[in-house]
């Protein structure tokens, strides 16, 4: 079943998008929900965390892409790795995250890596997370606040209680042996999914028989997802049940804003191959594939 549009509603749980104003209206509720500031910048890796000091949502936590969502590379397991899920459960104890505790995730690079953090708690088997449909822009239409004091750590001592790992993952060695028979859609940019330019990895291409959906296609001019009737048709369009859909791209990052996409339209238990692009190209035996 379709989900409907984010919805402005405060006692709905959280599953995928959430308006501005829906968010501003559960912060003033008896139940606010925990913020992630989860702006990025690949190109400058300490750009989100001075943006973060400067100004951020009221009581926002800093989820830092290469210090908090990602485990240290080793030059054969991709750019931003998936910790593990007890590194990564004790990383949101210390922002203070329980089980049934509502999260809300925003960035202001149009949601990537806002989505990578919404995927990664869902897969700790936390149900309660969104990410802010428009980012922080779409906050500073409303004219919501803004601040720059930080929040501390949460005193908690114990790791959050992981529950299933409810978003299915596969492999290289899995997604190679499994090629041809799911579909597997990468969600870079056309040029860099052709193998036209590569500035981030050392190899230019793609995966053979991948198919591309840049993740920026699901979102509007005004940078907040499209209705979902037309995200829908997009992602059906590929011709498969979610179930045998794949997501990467390059890093394992933006692959997220795809899963979000389809998850915000009902097509739900699509699979993540988090080394991605950077991790499948490392090994030279892999086959790659151009244009």
């Amino acid at each position: 079943m379709t989900n409907p549009p984010p919805s402005t509603a405060t006692d709905a749980p959280l599953r995928t998008l959430i308006s501005a104003e829906a968010l501003r209206a559960l912060l003033q509720g008896p139940r606010p929900p925990l913020l992630l500031d989860c702006g990025f910048d690949l190109t400058d890796v300490d750009a989100g965390a001075r943006a973060h000091a400067r100004a951020h949502l009221p009581g926002a936590h800093h989820a830092d892409l290469e210090r908090d969502l990602s485990a240290p590379k080793t030059g054969r397991n991709g750019r931003h790795p998936l910790p593990t899920r007890e590194v990564f459960a004790a990383t949101v104890a210390r922002w203070g995250v329980r089980p049934g505790m509502p999260v809300v995730c925003y960035d202001n690079q149009g949601g990537p890596y806002a989505a990578r953090a919404w995927w990664m708690l869902r897969w700790l088997g936390h149900r309660d997370v969104a990410v802010l449909d428009g980012g922080r822009a779409a906050w500073a239409a409303i004219g919501g606040a803004l601040e720059s004091d930080v929040p501390g750590s949460s005193a908690a001592t114990a790791p959050y209680p992981l529950g299933p790992a409810t978003m299915p993952t596969i492999d290289a060695d899995a997604l190679a042996r499994t090629l041809g028979r799911v579909t597997l859609i990468d969600a870079r940019a056309a040029e860099r999914f052709r193998g036209d330019v590569e500035p981030l990895d050392p190899v230019a291409g793609h995966i053979p028989g991948a198919r591309n959906h840049c993740f920026k296609d699901n979102l509007g001019a005004d940078g907040r997802f499209h209705a979902p009737a037309a995200l829908r048709r997009t992602f059906e369009a590929f011709g498969a049940a979610s179930q045998q859909v794949v997501h990467q791209c390059g890093s394992g990052v933006t692959a997220c804003h795809n899963l979000l996409a389809m998850e915000h339209v009902g097509l739900a238990g699509s699979a993540l191959y988090p080394g991605s692009w950077s991790e499948w190209c490392a090994d030279p035996a892999r086959p790659v594939a151009r244009g």
